[in-house]
C-alpha cells in the first residue's frame, strides 16, 4: 500500500538525527517526533547520505531508518531531469546541489510538499516551490 509522503528529509537532517554527537542531533530528534510520516526523499540524497557517513555511524543505522517506513524514496527518472537542470540554472547564485537541493525542490513540486526536515536553513529559506511559496522547515534555526 503507498502511503502518500507529508513532507521531504534532505542529507543533513537524516546524519544528524542519527548522531548524537552532531550539534544539530537534539533539534533534529524532537523536529522528527513532530512531523507526519512518512517523509520523501530521492536516492541522490540516499547516495549521499552513505557517502557522508563517519566513522561514528555505521550504515546498519541508516538501513534501519530508511526500513521503518519513516522515508520513502521517491524516483527521479529522465523525465524530471529537464525540471532538476532548470533549478540549477536559476538558483546558481547559491549554488544548488543535485540531492538535497535539486531534487527535494522537484520532488516538493512534483509531489505537493512544502514542509521539509532539514539543518540547511539557509539554503532552503531561500529555494522557492514553483518560484513564490515558501518552505516550511522542520527543525527550527537555533543556537549552537
Amino acid at each position: 500500500m503507498h502511503v502518500r509522503p507529508r513532507g521531504l528529509v534532505d542529507t543533513g537532517a537524516i546524519l544528524a538525527y542519527l548522531n548524537r554527537k552532531d550539534p544539530w542531533h537534539k533539534r533534529c530528534v524532537e523536529g522528527f517526533l513532530s512531523l507526519h510520516l512518512p517523509l520523501a526523499t530521492s536516492t541522490a540524497v540516499l547516495a549521499e547520505v552513505f557517502h557522508l557517513l563517519d566513522r561514528s555511524l555505521e550504515p546498519p543505522a541508516v538501513w534501519a531508518l530508511f526500513r521503518s517506513g519513516a522515508f520513502t524514496v521517491r524516483p527521479i527518472g529522465d523525465a524530471d531531469l529537464p525540471d532538476v537542470e532548470a533549478l540549477m540554472l536559476r538558483y546558481r547564485d547559491r549554488p544548488m546541489d543535485f540531492a538535497d537541493a535539486a531534487t527535494l525542490v522537484h520532488l516538493a513540486r512534483r509531489e505537493g510538499l512544502s514542509t521539509v526536515f532539514t539543518v540547511d536553513h539557509d539554503d532552503f529559506e531561500t529555494y522557492r516551490i514553483e518560484g513564490k511559496k515558501a518552505f516550511r522547515i522542520v527543525p527550527p534555526r537555533g543556537p549552537g
